[in-house]
């Protein structure tokens, strides 16, 4: 009854919900601050700190600030308005760097109809770049689902959609032109305004579409863009028995699939979406039900139940409302509806910019934080870890046999997965971005439950979890997404990357003394010490994983064990006494 109640409240949610938070606090105006993400947590939950915040409107402005800090020495990273990067990427060293955000850097710089260009500052959402491409009957052909990244986070991190078709998911590949502002020497003013293109200069290009924000500040960027088109969406579930064969043939067959995995129900959700041509009747919207505002007491009332759930150790409950809530989200469509306000029947039909991506829960209007977006920091909602990693097409039938096998042993272990909508895979392809996707591949994004206040409380079934997460990127080689995932992911990360040295040249060489750099992105790029922190309960936030008991729990029972189906794995396992 309480599960469908909530349910009942969060349907008819309000339709806006109080925005996210501002990611930089300040003290003093705009200086001793503190940075953060979406989430209120990085992965070692350690407090981000820095001198001041810079807020340019221009890229006038920018380019003095990038130059001041330059002549003084002065450490720098860029933060975006919402801040959705799991991993340290916004930090600087200590506390005396420089933030430099791009929140008012939003605006549109030029539009050709003719070339089906269009040229926008870093700070544009993915909302906004949608709806002026649309005002141009233009598309985007393909991007992340969630539109509240920023075209320079998106940029950053790799961010794409789903698709194995024209030059694959990723948003960077469809770009033309970067405008980047980077350190300069004496002669330069200290700073440099770089205009960068594949033609004129493809090392430097490849290098800044994919860019960690290690190269500078991202001022504008053009986008080659498609004729505006509709698309036609179908929800299917069926028996994953078969998964593994059709993983690798589906995303041939279907523009956009992706799919939707219940693996301890042992059922897959098919996306099948495909383009029809422009004067295909239906003004369908795509509007993701968990990206929609929620009602903040129900969302409390639901994490309540799941750290109860978890403190009792009961899974059978926790597996009880992983069936419903998945029945559920597969009943209303996971929020499509075929006019904007209702789901008549399938399939739903609409043009490109209002079936791609969604995010309502952004909404701006103030109510008091009664409704938010339901992992906002400032409400008692969703805190989670996120693991997601690329997995060439050609291991996933196998990666997929072996999560199979996992679920045999403890048909209950992955129902964690499920109260947060399954594990999400996608479709990407190779990139000529050095930091980009190696090769045609399957991403795999898995959400689940993370403790708020104490990092060394194990999660039930968490072995389970981390015996995937090593399998992924131990055996089959996965490549971790750039903005999401705990610190193990990054360990030795570098070098599966086949262009790293050419991204490490471009980096030299644009910024010689390393001011866009931190101590963590040197971690991660195999320039200076290690990604991992080992010490007691290390392993059970993923920021390292166990070689002895200390590092999982002992005093609660959980211990380091091997894997059960990837014995080289070693996991926090529960023993019982």
């Amino acid at each position: 009854m309480a599960f469908w109640l909530c349910v009942i409240f969060c349907l008819f949610a309000f339709a806006s919900s109080t925005p996210p938070d501002d990611p930089v606090k300040c003290e003093s105006g705009n200086t001793i601050c503190t940075v953060t993400n979406s989430y209120g947590a990085f992965p070692d939950r350690s407090i981000c700190e820095a001198a001041k915040v810079e807020y340019p409107r221009t890229e006038a402005e920018l380019v003095s600030v990038v130059a001041a800090a330059t002549r003084a020495g002065q450490k720098m990273r860029v933060v975006t308005r919402y801040s959705h990067s799991i991993p340290k990427l916004v930090c600087t060293d200590g506390k005396d760097g420089i933030l430099i955000s791009t929140k008012f850097l939003n605006h549109v710089v030029r539009t050709d109809p003719k070339a089906e260009t269009l040229t926008v500052e870093s700070g544009v959402t993915l909302r906004e770049l949608i709806e002026e491409a649309a005002k141009l009957e233009l598309a985007l052909p393909y991007a992340p689902y969630w539109w509240g990244l920023t075209v320079g986070g998106m940029m950053g991190t790799g961010a794409h959609g789903s698709s194995l078709w024209g030059k694959g998911s990723a948003v960077h590949d469809y770009l033309t032109e970067i405008r980047l502002v980077s350190p300069g020497s004496v002669s330069d003013g200290y700073v440099k305004v770089r205009v960068l293109s594949e033609t004129m200069n493809p090392e430097e290009f490849n290098a800044a579409t994919v860019s960690l924000g290690l190269l500078g500040v991202i001022s504008q960027v053009t986008f080659k863009l498609e004729p505006m088109f509709k698309r036609s969406l179908t929800y299917v579930m069926k028996n994953d028995s078969d998964f593994g064969d059709q993983a690798l043939t589906f995303g041939k067959q279907h523009e956009f699939a992706d799919f939707l995995w219940l693996p301890s129900q042992g059922k897959v959700v098919y996306r099948i979406d495909d383009r029809v041509p422009t004067n295909a009747s239906g003004d369908g919207v795509f509007s993701f039900f968990p990206f929609r505002s929620q009602v903040s007491v129900v969302v409390a009332f639901v994490r309540s139940l799941e750290e109860s759930d978890e403190l009792s150790g009961d899974a059978n409950r926790k597996c009880a409302r992983a069936r419903r809530i998945s029945s559920f989200l597969f009943g209303i469509s996971f929020g499509v509806t075929n006019n904007g306000f209702i789901f008549t029947g399938y399939p739903a039909v609409g043009s490109q910019d209002r079936m791609m991506s969604s995010g309502s829960c952004l909404d701006s209007h103030q109510n008091g934080l009664i409704t938010a977006c339901p992992w906002d920091p400032r409400i008692k909602g969703e805190f989670v870890h996120q693991t997601t990693f690329s997995i060439p097409l050609t291991h996933v039938k196998d990666f997929i046999s072996d999560v199979k096998a996992l679920v045999k042993i403890e048909p209950k272990s992955l129902c964690v997965l499920e109260l947060n909508n399954g594990i999400l895979m996608r479709y990407v392809t190779s990139s000529p971005a050095f930091l980009g996707k190696e090769e045609k591949a399957l991403e795999f994004d898995l959400t689940y439950y993370r403790s708020k206040d104490d990092p060394l409380t194990p999660r039930l079934y968490e072995d389970y979890i981390e015996e995937i997460e090593q399998m992924a990127l131990l055996k089959y080689n996965a490549l971790p997404h750039w903005g999401k995932n705990r610190n193990i992911a990054f360990d030795g990360v570098i070098k599966k990357y086949k262009n790293a040295n050419l991204f490490l040249k471009v980096k030299e060489r644009l910024d010689p003394s390393g001011l866009f750099s931190t101590e963590w992105t040197d971690q991660i790029l195999g320039l200076k010490g290690n990604v991992t922190v080992v010490k007691q309960g290390c392993a059970l936030e993923g920021l390292c994983i166990c070689s002895e008991d200390s590092h999982c729990a002992p005093n609660k029972g959980y211990l380091c064990r091997p894997g059960k189906v990837y014995s080289a794995a070693r996991v926090c396992t529960r023993v019982s006494a």
